[in-house]
């Protein structure tokens, strides 16, 4: 066992390849995962049935402030979710502003109570041009900050920065992550829309890994 380790599963491809991947390196892991209030709250129950599925403990956070403050097209009724791909202008519609760096903060004050010396989150190379808080730049910063936050010291590790989804996906692939029990659509219908920035994304992936995407399309 390579020791205690905290992982944010989100309910998404990125984060439950990693759960899986840090899994299968020995730790003893303590998956978490936030409610904002996010339109796509359906990934919360994908992240809770793998956690079911991998005997993993888990638990969810109340994070709804972030809807009052932080507003963007994930969290308001009154903004549509964009369509096109990430690096399209209207995709920064979907940020969260410092939804990472809260998450993080808080993240890191429960691997301080439980004694984990670890804290992974799964941000990539793809996230980098829209969303701020998935930045190497950041997540160098941010953990350093981490390390001194307590006399308890959490290093925070994000393996698959300098990857882009198709590479997860692949990654997943030899892992034998369950990709039905991911969710990545936005607009968190009972169907992926097929069209957001986030679906696009994943769909990209999935040919990239030569695997058939197992959720279904509008």
């Amino acid at each position: 066992m390579k020791g205690k380790a905290v992982v944010i599963l989100s309910g998404g491809m990125d984060s439950t390849t990693l759960l899986y991947d840090v899994k299968s390196k020995g730790y003893d892991i303590h998956a978490i995962s936030f409610d904002y209030r996010q339109k796509h709250s359906k990934e919360l129950g994908t992240a809770m049935q793998t956690c079911i599925k991998l005997k993993i403990p888990w638990k969810k956070f109340d994070l709804s402030v972030l809807n009052e403050v932080a507003p963007s097209a994930l969290t308001r009724d009154d903004w549509e979710v964009p369509e096109g791909h990430y690096e399209e202008e209207n995709m920064k519609q979907t940020v969260v502003p410092c939804r990472n760096l809260v998450m993080l903060s808080l993240a890191s004050a429960y691997a301080v109570g439980i004694k984990a010396k670890y804290l992974f989150y799964g941000a990539h190379r793809g996230d980098h041009a829209v969303y701020p808080d998935c930045r190497q730049e950041f997540i160098k910063l941010l953990s350093k900050t981490i390390l001194h936050a307590d006399w308890h010291e959490v290093q925070l590790k994000a393996p698959y920065s300098g990857m882009d989804k198709g590479d997860i996906a692949i990654r997943g692939k030899e892992l034998g992550v369950d990709y039905s029990l991911t969710w990545t659509c936005y607009r968190g219908k009972e169907k992926a829309c097929g069209k957001c920035g986030a679906c696009q994304e994943r769909l990209e992936a999935f040919k990239k890994a030569e695997m058939d995407d197992p959720i279904e399309y509008e």
